[in-house]
C-alpha cells in the first residue's frame, strides 16, 4: 500500500470514528462502481448520508474543504444514483464532507452536513 493510500485510510479511519460517535452507523466502506468511488455511505436517524472525506496538509490552495469542487460533486452524485438504484431503500440521502487538516499537532475535523445538493 503506497504512503498516500495509507494516509487516506488514516483519514477515513479518523472520519468513521468521528461520525460514529455523532450516532451514525456504517452502511459500506469505499463504495466503487465504474462512475466512481464514495468513501463513507453512513445511516443517521432520517437519511442515507454518502460522505467524502477530504485532508490537505496545507491550506495553501484552499484546504480539504475547497477540493470538493463541482466536477468531484458531479462524480460523486452519479456514483450515489447508482449505489440508490441498486439498494432497495427508499430513504432521503444527502452528502456530507469531513474535511480533516492538520493544527498544532492534531487534527482538525470539519463536518459539513448537506454539503451540495444533487443538481
Amino acid at each position: 500500500m503506497s504512503r498516500s493510500n495509507q494516509l487516506g485510510q488514516l483519514n477515513e479511519d479518523l472520519a468513521l470514528t468521528f461520525l460514529r460517535d455523532k450516532g451514525l452507523t456504517l452502511l459500506q466502506r469505499n463504495y466503487r462502481s465504474r462512475l466512481g468511488e464514495i468513501d463513507l455511505i453512513m445511516q443517521d436517524s432520517e437519511h442515507i448520508v454518502f460522505v467524502e472525506v477530504r485532508f490537505r496538509s496545507s491550506n495553501k490552495f484552499g484546504g480539504a474543504l475547497f477540493s470538493v469542487d463541482q466536477r468531484k460533486q458531479a462524480k460523486l452524485i452519479k456514483c450515489a444514483q447508482q449505489y440508490i438504484a441498486h439498494s432497495s431503500s427508499q430513504q432521503s440521502f444527502r452528502f456530507d464532507v469531513i474535511a480533516i487538516s492538520p493544527t498544532s499537532g492534531q487534527h482538525e475535523i470539519q463536518w459539513i452536513t448537506n454539503a451540495f445538493d444533487e443538481f
